[in-house]
């Protein structure tokens, strides 16, 4: 397509809508370009806030580009700009101050935000959510050594909250609703392992509960538990899951289930209005079916996607979901999208926490997990793209590349 003289508008200023523009320019794009983000920072990666960020430990803060990179580029970026709605009619953003944007060509990255508790004293000084840079702020300003933190969710907000906060000497309590950690995406016998990794650091792990209540007089002091039991802290971070920001977008006329809905070129259901990260529920043509991934790399792949996308170029974004996370000395990598399997089987030292576990279905692997064993990981999602029936005891024999498992070896 001839893009000259056309007005290209990213709303959402995070991973996904920063590298969306950087591509845009890269491709040669050269009309007018605009990022607009809600915070007052320029564009930044979220995982640090939980981990090295969140700990003192970064030199800077996790920017996406340096500072001259948007001036450099020609790219007008809006911070501190909250989008209000869009008039898909008159191709136009409704901007907070009641101005008005046009665009040619719109890409939605506004990603998610996190699920409240409404509970009684959710409101008191000191409960915390994480997702921004200034609640990682306030939150670093709370642990040390002689703190005590109640972690509500033990997903992976919740689970690297408390890591850090144990590494910086923090009393930690860690509340899930259900028996183990991150049991929902890696099942019983991972979320096993990683319940005994914060218990061995000293984490007070407490399974199948929930917050009746917050009590304190003008800051938390105390969680009431769903079974009547008190515990006292200095402060409460909730990690529950996020939604993703679609309130602006109900009433435009988009597709909305589970985020925003797209194509496999992650084009919505309005021609020229595109969705990328978070929020994007994007047919896979691997799955065969729609997925929202909330992780760093699919902002990271996916706004680059729809930027060429927005270009005219063919796209079919079909990259295997992925994620890494890093608790204490514990260094993980996840590779597939697994909602059901048969069986999950290990090969290396499961008791060193030196291994890989796959998830089986119909003899397929359909995810990996690599703890504290590196450069695999491809290896392990081209395992899954192959779709190739496996032999278990192959898979989990150490003298057996993962890659003599892919194609012809497989079989044997």
């Amino acid at each position: 397509m001839n893009a000259h003289g056309q007005t290209f508008v990213i709303a959402g200023a995070g991973l996904a809508g920063a590298k969306a523009a950087e591509t845009l320019r890269e491709e040669g794009f050269d009309g007018r370009l605009i990022l607009i983000g809600d915070e007052p920072e320029r564009p930044y990666e979220r995982p640090p806030l939980s981990k090295e960020y969140l700990r003192g430990e970064a030199e800077d803060k996790p920017f996406v580009h340096g500072q001259n990179f948007y001036a450099e580029n020609d790219i007008e970026l809006w911070t501190s700009t909250r989008v209000t709605g869009i008039d898909t009619g008159a191709k136009e953003l409704l901007l907070d101050g009641d101005r008005r944007q046009r665009f040619d060509r719109l890409l939605v990255a506004t990603g998610a935000e996190p699920r409240r508790l409404d509970v009684p004293g959710a409101g008191l000084d000191g409960v915390h959510y994480l997702r921004t840079l200034a609640d990682s702020d306030r939150i670093a300003d709370r642990i040390s050594s002689g703190e005590r933190l109640v972690v509500v969710g033990s997903g992976w907000i919740g689970a690297e909250v408390a890591a850090s906060a144990r590494q910086k000497g923090s009393e930690v309590t860690m509340l899930e609703m259900s028996s183990l950690p991150l049991e929902r995406v890696l099942g019983p016998e991972v979320g096993t392992i990683y319940r005994d990794i914060h218990r061995d650091h000293g984490v007070r792990f407490v399974p199948e509960t929930t917050v009746e209540r917050f009590e304190g007089a003008d800051a938390v002091e105390r969680v009431i538990t769903s079974d009547g039991a008190e515990i006292e802290t200095s402060f409460v971070v909730v990690g529950i899951g996020v939604m993703p920001r679609i309130g602006l977008l109900e009433t435009a006329g988009l597709r909305v289930d589970n985020g925003i809905v797209v194509d496999e070129s992650l084009e919505t259901s309005l021609p020229g209005v595109y969705a990328a990260g978070d929020i994007a529920n994007a047919r896979h043509p691997l799955y065969q079916r729609h997925l929202r991934i909330e992780h760093w790399a699919n902002a990271l792949n996916q706004g680059p996607a729809a930027a060429r996308s927005m270009l005219g170029q063919q796209i079919s974004y079909d990259e295997i979901p992925y994620f890494f996370s890093d608790q204490y000395e514990t260094g993980m990598e996840y590779g597939g999208h697994a909602t059901k399997w048969d069986e999950v089987v290990f090969r290396g030292d499961v008791a060193a926490r030196e291994f890989i576990a796959f998830w089986l279905l119909g003899e397929r692997v359909v995810a990996g997990m690599n703890m504290n064993v590196w450069d695999v990981n491809e290896s392990i999602r081209e395992l899954i793209r192959s779709g190739e029936k496996v032999d278990r005891k192959r898979l989990i024999d150490t003298d057996v590349a993962i890659e003599e498992l892919v194609g012809q070896e497989a079989g044997r």
